[in-house]
C-alpha cells in the first residue's frame, strides 16, 4: 500500500523518460512510480490534485538563512534617497538600545543617495552607541566612530565606509549571536523559502569573517533541526577561512582542513556539509567586483579579496583535502584568478567529478566561455539581479559589457550547467520570479540587457531543479521526479510553460511536499 498518490494533476518530471504524467505513487518520503505503475494501487490517502501542475521542489542554490532571518528583526533604511531619513530611522533604533551596546541597521545603498553616509553623520544621532549600518550587498558597511575608535588602526576606511576585508574586522568585534538567536533566524528564513516551493537550499558560507554569525555556527543550524524546526534540506557551504594547517599524512596531500578532515559530503538528507565557500572579489553594487576593466565613470576597477597568489593557494588547498569548492567570482578578473587556480588544482590531483561552482559569475567575458566548459565549471547565477539591480548594473558595465551580466544561453551553449539561485537576502528569493527574469532578460524599468542570454521557460525550471541537484551533488536523489528519488515536490496553480512569460513570477504555490508530507496548509 502507498503512503500517498497524488491524482488527477500536470506533473512536469523533468525526467526525460518520462516527461509528464498525471498520478504519482509515494512510499515512506521516496517517490515509487508514475501513471500506470500506482494508478490502481490502494494508498493511505489519496490527493486529487485539481488539474495543478507539479513540478520537483526547487532547489536554491545560494542562499545565506541565519543573514536572512537576522535582517527581519533588524530596522532598515531602505530605500536610501534622503540623508535625513536615514538618520532618522537609525536615531529611532538608538533609543530602542542601552548605552553603549551595539545597533543594527540594514538596507543601506549609496546610490540612492548618490554618495557614501559618513561616520560623522552617524555620530549626530548615535548618543554613545556603536551603530553598524549593513550595506544591501553584504560587502560593506557603515560605522560611527565609536566603532572606528575599537577597529585596529591598519584597517582603511573613507569616513566609516568599510568594505570587503575591513567590513570583516568590525563585525569581528560584536559577540557572536547566541544558538537560539541563530536557530530562530534560520527557522523563519527556512519557512520562507518553503513558501516560495524551495525544499532544499545550500546555505552560501558560515563561520567566515565576510557572513558568519557564530564561531560555532554549524551547531546552530543542528539545534534548529533537532528543536524540528528545519522544515527542508539544507546544505552548508563552510568559509575558507575556517580552515587551518594540519600534520596529516603527507600522501594524504591535505595541507589544510577542519579539525578531524571533514569536508563535502558530511551529513545526512536533511544536513549536511557541501562545498568549501571562497571569495575572490566583492560585489557590484559596493562597487567592489574586481574587474579587468575600470567602473564605467569611475576610475576603481574593484579588488580580490586577498593576494592572487593566497586566494590560489587556497582553492588548491581546498581541492587538493577532497572539497568540492564554491568560489565566489562577480567579475570577470575575479573569474580569470578563480580559473586559473582550478586549472592548477585539477593538474595537481585531477577529479573528474569534482563539481567545483562559480558562484555569481556576475561578469563573464567570451573568451572565458570555453575555460568555464573545459574545467567542467559549474555557474551558479542570480537571475533577480538583473530584475532588480540591471538598470545600474548595465550603467556601471557600459554598453559592451552589459550583454555579458549574468549570462544564461552563453553558458547551456557552451555545454556549462547553468544552476539559478537567490542570494537571499540580497534579493528576492522567489524561483518562480527568477525563472520569468531568466527568460526575459528585463530590469525593472523594463530595460533589456543582454537578450541574447535569455533561455527558455524549460531551461530556467531546470536550472532550479536538474541543475541544482546536480550542483550539490544531489542528482541520484532530487531534481526530477524518478522512482526512487526523494517525494520534494512543489503544487503550483498554474504550468509556467503554458502561461505568458510576464505571469510566470505570479503563480501561485499551492503547497509543497518534503519526504512526502505537505507542509503549508492548502485547498487540495
Amino acid at each position: 500500500m502507498l503512503c500517498t498518490r497524488l491524482t488527477n494533476g500536470r506533473i512536469i518530471t523533468m525526467d526525460p523518460d518520462h516527461p509528464v504524467a498525471h498520478d504519482l505513487g509515494i512510499w515512506h518520503g521516496r517517490i515509487v512510480g508514475l501513471d500506470d505503475a500506482v494508478t490502481s494501487l490502494p494508498a493511505r490517502r489519496v490527493v486529487d490534485l485539481q488539474g495543478a501542475t507539479v513540478l520537483p521542489g526547487f532547489i536554491d542554490s545560494h542562499v545565506h538563512l541565519a543573514w536572512t532571518g537576522l535582517n527581519a528583526r533588524v530596522p532598515s533604511v531602505a530605500p536610501c534617497n534622503r540623508v535625513a531619513d536615514v538618520l532618522g530611522v537609525v536615531a529611532e533604533a538608538v533609543a530602542h538600545k542601552p548605552q553603549g551596546s551595539w545597533v543594527s541597521v540594514r538596507g543601506y545603498d549609496q546610490r540612492g543617495l548618490g554618495r557614501h553616509l559618513t561616520a560623522a553623520e552617524l555620530d549626530t544621532v548615535s548618543d554613545g552607541r556603536k551603530v553598524f549600518m549593513m550595506h544591501d550587498s553584504g560587502h560593506a558597511c557603515v560605522v560611527n566612530s565609536a566603532v572606528l575608535d575599537l577597529l585596529p588602526a591598519d584597517v582603511p576606511h573613507e569616513d566609516g565606509y568599510l568594505a570587503e576585508g575591513a567590513m570583516g574586522a568590525a563585525r569581528r568585534l560584536r559577540l557572536p549571536y547566541s544558538q537560539d538567536e541563530l536557530a530562530d533566524a534560520i527557522a523563519y528564513a527556512a519557512r520562507t523559502c518553503l513558501s516560495e516551493g524551495v525544499t532544499a537550499v545550500a546555505e552560501a558560507g558560515i563561520g567566515g569573517a565576510l557572513f558568519g554569525h557564530s564561531p560555532v555556527e554549524l551547531a546552530a543550524y543542528q539545534l534548529t533541526r533537532g528543536q524540528g524546526r528545519l522544515p527542508l534540506r539544507v546544505q552548508l557551504m563552510v568559509a575558507a577561512d575556517t580552515l587551518h594547517p594540519v600534520g596529516a599524512h603527507v600522501n594524504d596531500q591535505i595541507p589544510r582542513a577542519l579539525d578531524l578532515g571533514l569536508r563535502t559530503g558530511f551529513g545526512d538528507d536533511w544536513l549536511s556539509v557541501g562545498a568549501l565557500k571562497i571569495w575572490t572579489d566583492g560585489g557590484m553594487m559596493a562597487r567592489t567586483a574586481a574587474l579587468t576593466t575600470s567602473y564605467e565613470g569611475l576610475e576603481s576597477a574593484g579588488e580580490l579579496q586577498d593576494d592572487p597568489d593566497v586566494v590560489m593557494d587556497t582553492i588548491v588547498d581546498g581541492h587538493l583535502a577532497g572539497w568540492q569548492l564554491a568560489v565566489h567570482a562577480i567579475g570577470d578578473r575575479a573569474a580569470d584568478l578563480a580559473l586559473d587556480a582550478l586549472e592548477r588544482a585539477q593538474a595537481l590531483r585531477p577529479r573528474p567529478d569534482a563539481r567545483h561552482r562559480i558562484e555569481h559569475a556576475g561578469l563573464i567575458r567570451p573568451d572565458q566561455l570555453p575555460r568555464f566548459a573545459q574545467l567542467g565549471a559549474i555557474a551558479v547565477v542570480q537571475p533577480s539581479f538583473l530584475r532588480y539591480f540591471g538598470d545600474d548594473y548595465a550603467s556601471i558595465m557600459g554598453e559592451d559589457r552589459a550583454p555579458w551580466l549574468y549570462r544564461g544561453r552563453g553558458f547551456l551553449d557552451h555545454g556549462i550547467t547553468l544552476v539559478g539561485s537567490s542570494d537571499r537576502p540580497v534579493a528576492h528569493g522567489s524561483p518562480l520570479r527568477a525563472i520569468q527574469f531568466m527568460v526575459e532578460r528585463a530590469s525593472e524599468s523594463g530595460q533589456l540587457i543582454g537578450p541574447g542570454e535569455g533561455v527558455t521557460v524549460d531551461e530556467a525550471l531546470r536550472a532550479y531543479t536538474v541543475g541544482g541537484a546536480f550542483a550539490c551533488h544531489w542528482d541520484d536523489v532530487a531534481g526530477s521526479i524518478t522512482p526512487g528519488k526523494r517525494a520534494d515536490l512543489v503544487v503550483l496553480g498554474d504550468d509556467p510553460r503554458c502561461v505568458s512569460t510576464s505571469h510566470i513570477g505570479d503563480i501561485e504555490v499551492v503547497t509543497t511536499f518534503v519526504d512526502g508530507h505537505e507542509t503549508k496548509e492548502s485547498a487540495l
